[in-house]
């Protein structure tokens, strides 16, 4: 597969997508999307602008390997699968990563990393990844139901952060729904965060154990946690059990499922900012990126607030990292179809306060 350069949209408000004239070009679905405008109007709507336009990518894993940002995104195609809550349109049959020397700066789309068809336990729906480096090798960790349609977590290896990756045979012990976050602490360690409700199946497992019949939470009902477990040495299984993540509201107290807007639904994401552990999350339904600050990797979690109202489309999923002495979130958005299945990955730079709080940001006007 060759690998594609894309300038970003951002360098020229001018350029229609087109895309770049390489046999291994692969345009967006046309029948879905729209055109972009290429107005000064339509453009200056959106903070940010798509990394790329060749494909839709959406919930961005952002890591800085060997001094170049690499991004790992859900690749959104069209289907024709119809839509419905539990996500059954979101039917992603492979991974293509990103990367990119600064932000602003030419994208490259290195082409299919991993493919649906390579993974011998997966059934359907590849959401959103992540990555990690350890042990002179790149993991990248995948949701994908198996061949009885439940999500569980896999991985996959290789020696270059961009692929090819070889899956393992079968997916990690003990993982199960959607959303792996790997984050290296300050000590070595490893630790996933992983979960979502809703589509993401969190509903069905209660102390580790799955109930096709789980029920997602009454209002009045405390709402259902993520989950975290620290990796083996190996980086292919966990070193101890899957345990909750409580997030707290300022007087110490668990949410409900009725604090929709403050809760969490999916897109679990950890970094530190100055020694404090930086929980963040989106809360689905209600649109919010939020996070929640604690002093261990395991919670317990004081919410703190939105960093991201919503966007347009019906989810966000983000991630935050540091480059050049700068933060930057990757999220996404739906601007080049308008459609919530077929979405984009953007990125712009992340503020905090003196008291450490971050600077909420309206990705659109």
């Amino acid at each position: 597969m060759k690998k594609l350069t894309i300038l970003p949209l951002a360098v020229s408000a001018a350029l229609a997508i087109t895309g770049c004239n390489d046999s291994g070009h692969t345009e967006p679905e046309k029948a879905d999307a729209k055109p972009m405008p290429t107005d000064s109007t339509g453009m200056d709507r959106y903070l940010s602008q798509p990394l790329v336009s060749n494909i839709y990518t959406a919930d961005p894993s952002a890591h800085v390997f060997n001094g170049r940002i690499y991004v790992y995104p859900s690749h959104d195609t069209a289907t024709g699968t119809p839509e419905n809550d539990n996500g059954d349109h979101f039917n992603m049959m492979d991974y293509h990563i990103l990367s990119m020397d600064a932000v602003g700066g030419p994208v490259t789309d290195h082409g299919v990393a991993l493919d649906i068809k390579n993974i011998p336990w997966a059934g359907r729906q590849l959401w959103a990844p992540d990555a990690a480096f350890a042990n002179g090798t790149y993991y990248l960790y995948f949701p994908v139901k198996d061949k009885q349609d439940v999500f569980r977590i896999g991985v996959a290896t290789s020696a270059k952060p961009e692929g090819p990756f070889v899956a393992e045979k079968e997916p990690i012990k003990g993982a199960y729904s959607i959303d792996p976050t790997v984050f290296k602490d300050d000590d070595g360690k490893y630790y996933m965060y992983f979960g979502g409700i809703w589509g993401g199946q969190l509903q069905r497992w209660n102390n580790n154990k799955y109930d096709s019949a789980g029920k997602l939470r009454k209002p009045d009902e405390l709402a259902i946690l993520p989950r975290i477990a620290r990796l083996s040495a190996d980086m292919k299984s966990f070193a101890e059990p899957v345990k909750e993540i409580k997030i707290l509201d300022s007087a110490g107290n668990l949410f409900k499922e009725a604090n929709n807007d403050k809760r969490f639904f999916e897109a679990a994401w950890m970094h530190k900012y100055k020694g404090k552990y930086y929980f963040s999350y989106s809360t689905g339904d209600t649109h919010n990126l939020v996070y929640a600050t604690g002093d261990n990797p395991y919670g317990p979690f004081t919410y703190r607030g939105i960093f991201l109202y919503p966007v347009e489309g019906w989810t966000n999923h983000h991630s935050i990292i540091e480059k050049d002495g700068k933060w930057f979130l990757f999220y996404h958005d739906v601007q080049l179809s308008g459609k919530t299945h077929l979405r984009n990955v953007k990125v712009t730079e992340l503020k905090y306060n003196e008291d450490g709080t971050i600077q909420p940001i309206h990705a659109q006007k």
